[in-house]
């Protein structure tokens, strides 16, 4: 739960500070962070309740199911950016996507606007974009999900 908590604040800070708009693939992993994070409170509620305690591995499994699914769309939008398949049609450089409040003020103003595109990285730090960043982060938090599973499993 703090795990997702923390990447959710990260990326919000990259939004709101950085001034890098999400796309729709970086709202898709997102999604997962909060589905996860709302799960791990509630699994941490339950595994205390009577009986709640055999529970608890079947928890971390779901969880790294989760967190493998966010790896999965997180390669998928890396490999987006570098052009090794197609992102959404919708997302993409060629146009498409959303537009927010801010972007129709400023299209109102005069200003050309130009959407975040799923094709394009925003932010790159030692070579991996922040997709690429969050595909290691999501595949490492499936595997603490699969460790902490195992250790439930020989617990019993």
């Amino acid at each position: 739960m703090a795990a997702c908590a923390a990447l959710l604040a990260i990326a919000h800070a990259f939004q709101t500070f950085g001034g890098l708009a999400p796309c729709t693939l970086c709202l898709r992993q997102r999604e997962v962070y909060w589905v996860a994070g709302a799960l791990a409170a509630g699994f941490m509620v339950v595994v205390r309740l009577p009986g709640g305690p055999r529970l608890r591995q079947a928890s971390c499994w779901l969880l790294a199911l989760i967190f493998l699914a966010g790896c999965g769309i997180a390669v998928y939008h890396a490999g987006a950016e570098w052009k090794f398949w197609p992102g959404p049609s919708t997302c993409s450089s060629a146009g498409g996507g959303g537009v927010s409040a801010a972007a129709v003020s400023d299209l109102m103003a005069g200003a050309k606007i130009k959407p975040p595109a799923c094709d394009k990285a925003a932010w790159v730090f030692l070579g991996l974009s922040m997709a690429g960043w969050n595909a290691l982060i999501a595949l490492g938090l499936a595997g603490l999900s699969v460790l902490a599973a195992l250790r439930e499993r020989s617990k019993r």
